[in-house]
C-alpha cells in the first residue's frame, strides 16, 4: 500500500515513515499541508497520516478542505498528533472527520492497528 505522511516535525515524519516502510509499504512525506491537496489528487494513497499542529495550515483546516472537495472527500485520513486527551481524540474523529487517530510518538503497534481499518 502507499501512504502519505504530512507532519512539520522531521523527527516525527521520519519515525512514521520508517514504521510504514518497515511494514512493507511505500511512503511519501510532506512537511506542510500547503500544496498537499494536489499531491493527494494525483498520488492514489490508501491513507494520509496527518499532524494537527503545523505552521501555515493546521491539520483540522486541511482536513476540512480535503472533505469539502468531491475528489478527495472519501480519502482515508489518520490523525497522528501529540494531542492525547479524550476530548481532543474525540474531536478529531467525530467532529473534524478523521477516520482514525493515533497519538505521538507513533509505534509499530498503533500504526498497524490503524492500518487494519484502511479499506
Amino acid at each position: 500500500m502507499k501512504f502519505l505522511v504530512v507532519d512539520d516535525s522531521a523527527v516525527d515524519r521520519h519515525l512514521l515513515t520508517s514504521i510504514l516502510e518497515g511494514l512493507g509499504h511505500q511512503v511519501d512525506a510532506c512537511e506542510s499541508a500547503v500544496g498537499t491537496l494536489e499531491r493527494i489528487l494525483s498520488g492514489n494513497y490508501q491513507a494520509v497520516f496527518l499532524d494537527i499542529v503545523m505552521p501555515e495550515q493546521d491539520g483540522y483546516k486541511f482536513l476540512r478542505e480535503l472533505r469539502s472537495n468531491d475528489r478527495t472527500a472519501k480519502q482515508h485520513v489518520i490523525i497522528c498528533s501529540s494531542k492525547k486527551t479524550p476530548v481532543e481524540v474525540n474531536y478529531g474523529v467525530n467532529r473534524a472527520g478523521a477516520n482514525d487517530y493515533i497519538t505521538k510518538p507513533a509505534t509499530a503497534e498503533s500504526v498497524s492497528q490503524a492500518l487494519q481499518k484502511v479499506a
